[in-house]
């Protein structure tokens, strides 16, 4: 009788273990799912922070105002992408920077710029947001920059232009 019992539980066990994986193989490969959709070609229509701050993202030495207009291509099938920065009037010369692109749990946007001549893994410093309001043409990124004790929120409005 005992061995039954044993049996009976070590089954159940194994069933609701089995069941766990299978949940969380549906949920990684619905965030997958929602991760491919970033796929192509998006300008950055518009940034949302309090204008009382300067705001330089991405330690480019350059205006939040700059990224307004730059053209940002992902690829996540394999995991890159690149984004390029319009130059003239106070934004100085454009540029061209190659990422490293992830998103983990959904909603955690993670990149990291890659140097020319260098790979990725050789980078470990590199930028989290929260990828928000994300339909087929649109999403945004929102990042939380600490400044005096506070945090300056700013929000990236994506549209895309084009591939899908």
């Amino acid at each position: 009788m005992k061995k039954l019992l044993l049996a009976g539980m070590l089954g159940t066990a194994l069933f609701a273990v089995s069941c766990s994986a299978v949940n969380n193989a549906k949920t990684a490969q619905n965030q997958r799912s929602e991760f491919l959709k970033m796929k192509g070609d998006w300008q950055i229509v518009s940034i949302n922070y309090d204008k009382n701050f300067k705001v330089k993202p991405f330690d480019d030495g350059v205006d939040a105002q700059c990224f307004v207009g730059s053209h940002w291509r992902l690829i996540p099938n394999n995991w890159t992408g690149a984004y390029t920065v319009n130059g003239g009037g106070t934004c100085g010369a454009g540029f061209n920077q190659p990422i490293k692109i992830d998103v983990v749990s959904g909603n955690t946007f993670n990149f990291k710029k890659i140097a020319d001549g260098t790979k990725a893994k050789q980078n470990t410093a590199g930028y989290t947001l929260t990828l928000t309001n994300q339909t087929t043409d649109q999403f945004s990124l929102e990042q939380n920059i600490p400044f005096d004790g506070e945090n300056v929120r700013v929000v990236y409005n994506f549209e895309r232009t084009g591939m899908k």
